[in-house]
């Protein structure tokens, strides 16, 4: 069995999941919420890139690979694609799926909260011109590539929506103390660049460079802005994500990294990691 029909075997199964209606299966869940908001999926289209494949016995193969499954969401009279990429691992054998497992990201690396890192900085009120359609241009650029000029975190969601901002315009500062500011520098990064516990809190207390104003509701936001997760409810902040767009209700769109995403839903109930107890904050940049 060769590569194509390796991951044309997998795909084949996963829509077959999809047409059982299986609860199991995280593109039956999607398509579920969707419906629920009152869209419909009319189609989805699955790729994969296979980045590792063993042989067993009695031809059996385990392979891993990238799935990327783009949703065609109908919302009254308009369109949008929504498109999510994950790593799988499954076990195939003569091209039926024996077992399949989405593989998760590490658990988030968890700092000191921000707001007690930055508590002593001088208090400086400073204004930037955030240049929001810059900041979409990169999150809708890389959202399922990254950077070089950056480096590639195992958990990447904090460092992609970093350099989002950065694009964006905001300014960097507390060079070189990981402590200070919101900065990267060679190989070097403040912890409010790359780690979502502290980005959530250090939006909360900046009063210089890139700063933040919370707002009550999701649909107060615009593009460029971010939306801060805690899915445990544990005071723990683990995701974060850019809106770049909004959907014909006024709700956000938001692009991500880890589990690479665009034009996600901003609740991310289809998430594995999302609990009933999930808490956000929102946060408008520039303000």
């Amino acid at each position: 069995m060769d590569d194509k029909q390796l991951l044309t075997a997998y795909w084949q199964h996963l829509l077959e999941q999809r047409n059982e209606g299986d609860p199991e299966s995280w593109i039956a869940r999607k398509k579920r919420l969707h419906e629920e908001r009152g869209n419909k999926v009319p189609r989805i289209r699955g790729e994969g890139k296979l980045q590792r494949k063993s042989r067993g016995k009695q031809d059996k193969y385990t392979i891993e690979y990238d799935l990327l499954t783009v949703f065609f969401v109908k919302q009254g009279n308009s369109f949008y694609h929504e498109e999510e990429q994950r790593r799988h691992t499954a076990v195939i054998q003569e091209g039926q799926v024996i077992s399949d497992e989405l593989l998760l990201p590490p658990e988030p690396e968890t700092q000191l909260p921000a707001i007690e890192i930055f508590g002593k900085e001088e208090t400086r009120v400073q204004r930037f011109d955030y240049d929001r359609r810059a900041a979409v241009q990169y999150a809708e650029r890389w959202w399922n590539d990254y950077n070089p000029e950056f480096r590639k975190f195992a958990v990447d969601c904090t460092s992609y929506v970093s350099q989002c901002l950065h694009a964006g315009g905001a300014p960097m500062w507390g060079m070189p103390d990981k402590g200070r500011g919101w900065w990267y520098q060679g190989d070097s990064w403040s912890y409010s660049w790359a780690v979502a516990h502290s980005l959530r809190w250090y939006l909360s207390g900046s009063t210089q460079g890139l700063k933040g104003k919370e707002v009550e509701r999701a649909s107060d936001l615009l593009p460029g802005d971010v939306i801060c997760y805690d899915f445990q409810g544990d005071g723990r902040w683990d995701h974060n994500t850019i809106v770049v767009s909004k959907d014909t209700n006024g709700e956000p769109l938001v692009n991500a990294h880890t589990d690479n995403s665009r034009h996600r839903y901003w609740e991310y109930r289809d998430s594995m990691a999302w609990t009933e107890d999930c808490q956000y904050k929102f946060f408008r940049i520039g303000e």
